[in-house]
């Protein structure tokens, strides 16, 4: 097999490539670049999902970054273990060719518990007192200690919330290059989150984005020198393209105002009950996945989300399948947002009725995506006063909350998750150097797949 690593670079577009992304624009200028049709919903893991087994949706069950589980009556987003995925992954396929194939997952998502040789991903700790503290998992195990003895602790910090920087991605490509130089995997799957930050800040369209495209840029550049000189074919590619948006869509308070969607009150604040409820959305992104207890009322609920202003659709059975979506994890409804619009999990009626998470960054509680924790909030008059005093009061043992994420969305500038089309400039990507193995049109997300294992030297079938 000819060792291979993929660069996923999330958010990178061939409007970039051309026009912000010196190194990539020189790289390639001597590669093949193809379009994708993206993932359904254009997500991180839904993406990866299909890149990694050749399958969609309704085959993996990866219908978005998180889901309502019908058998606990919860909604479960970013978990880690790669039970999950429904289907072969692509290091099973390959292993089970050549029995000396080996394989790499750097910051991929469902990264636990799987068959691939080597393993690193955020696993947070959380101690009893309340705190939340950066570390990876990683296997072997002992790769933990030593990445991190090497390289410092894992930045968690600036991987999501306010902080979210390159320096997360650097760390990520550190790591990438420790174990290509210990192990020399086959296959190395190596993840560069960076542009996502910035860009669903301001927007893909302000000018403060082209400094990020500069960082990611340089950051590429050196990696693909690395991996070149020790041999390894490179493909780069991206998950969606993020677009401007100006439209917040309180999906939740909407049907809650219509009597559909249930809360329960602990400490003097509202908890979304989504067993309760008669329906109620998970928002990710741009699209919004809906489930229904009360099957008498679905035509009432999908009435009334076409009569909501920003949404765009509302796919049923039908269009579930035509979207290749149609598992049992998807909502019973699934909403998708205009095009300048997305999606807040936002439930509550009156801001001092939030629960107490909606003004922190904790993406395993809040039951939907919120992008808004990539904000400070600027009623903080001194921020970084604030954030040190909480600090300083965890270090000494004090419960306290890190409350300082706005609860005000339309601050969000930059969403993705739609349909897109192949042809779309600002949509996701795909380059590499071995011309003859990329096509000449645009690819569907699942053909992924097949490619990374034509660069292995693996016929798919």
């Amino acid at each position: 097999m000819t060792r291979t690593v993929v660069l996923n670079v999330v958010g990178l577009t061939p409007g970039m490539v051309r026009s912000g992304a010196s190194n990539l624009k020189r790289w390639a200028g001597t590669a093949a670049l193809t379009r994708i049709r993206p993932a359904f919903p254009a997500v991180t893991c839904t993406a990866q999902s299909d890149y990694l087994t050749g399958r969609c949706p309704s085959a993996h069950g990866i219908v978005g970054n998180g889901w309502y589980s019908r058998e606990d009556a919860e909604i479960r987003f970013w978990k880690q273990s790669n039970q999950l995925v429904q289907a072969p992954k692509i290091w099973e396929r390959a292993k089970a060719i050549n029995p000396a194939f080996t394989c790499a997952n750097v910051f991929w998502w469902y990264n636990m518990y799987s068959a691939a040789d080597y393993s690193v991903t955020p696993r947070p700790m959380y101690p009893a007192d309340g705190r939340k503290l950066p570390d990876v998992y990683t296997a072997p195990a002992g790769l933990r200690d030593e990445l991190q003895t090497k390289l410092g602790q894992f930045p968690l910090f600036n991987f999501w919330g306010p902080k979210a920087s390159i320096e997360s991605s650097r760390w990520i490509a550190e790591a990438a290059r420790h174990i290509e130089q210990k192990f020399t995997p086959t296959l190395s799957l190596v993840y560069l989150p960076h542009l996502d930050y910035n860009l669903q800040r301001v927007g893909p369209g302000d000018p403060a984005a082209a400094a990020d495209v500069r960082q990611i840029d340089e950051l590429c550049g050196d990696l693909i020198s690395f991996y070149e000189s020790r041999d390894v074919q490179v493909v780069v590619l991206s998950e969606y393209g993020l677009c401007d948006v100006t439209t917040p869509v309180h999906i939740n308070r909407t049907l809650r105002t219509h009597g559909l969607v249930a809360v329960r009150e602990e400490l003097g604040l509202e908890i979304l009950d989504p067993g309760a409820s008669a329906a109620f959305a998970v928002a990710d992104h741009q699209v919004a996945h809906v489930y229904i207890n009360d099957r008498s009322r679905q035509n009432e609920v999908r009435s009334l989300l076409e009569k909501t202003p920003g949404v765009d659709s509302v796919l049923d059975a039908s269009v579930k399948a035509a979207h290749r979506i149609d598992h049992t994890r998807a909502g019973d409804l699934v909403a998708v947002a205009a095009p300048q619009a997305w999606f807040t999990y936002y439930y509550w009626l009156d801001d001092q009725r939030a629960p107490d998470f909606a003004r922190t960054v904790d993406i395993h509680r809040k039951p939907g995506y919120d992008p808004v924790e990539l904000l400070l909030d600027p009623a903080i008059r001194m921020p970084a006063l604030s954030i040190g005093w909480k600090l300083a009061k965890k270090t000494l043992g004090f419960r306290t909350l890190m409350d300082v994420i706005p609860l005000d969305a339309s601050l969000v500038k930059g969403s993705h998750g739609r349909p897109g089309l192949a042809g779309d400039d600002d949509g996701p990507l795909v380059m590499s150097r071995q011309k003859h193995l990329i096509p000449d049109r645009p690819i569907d997300s699942v053909e992924i797949y097949s490619l990374i294992l034509a660069h292995l030297g693996v016929a798919d079938g």
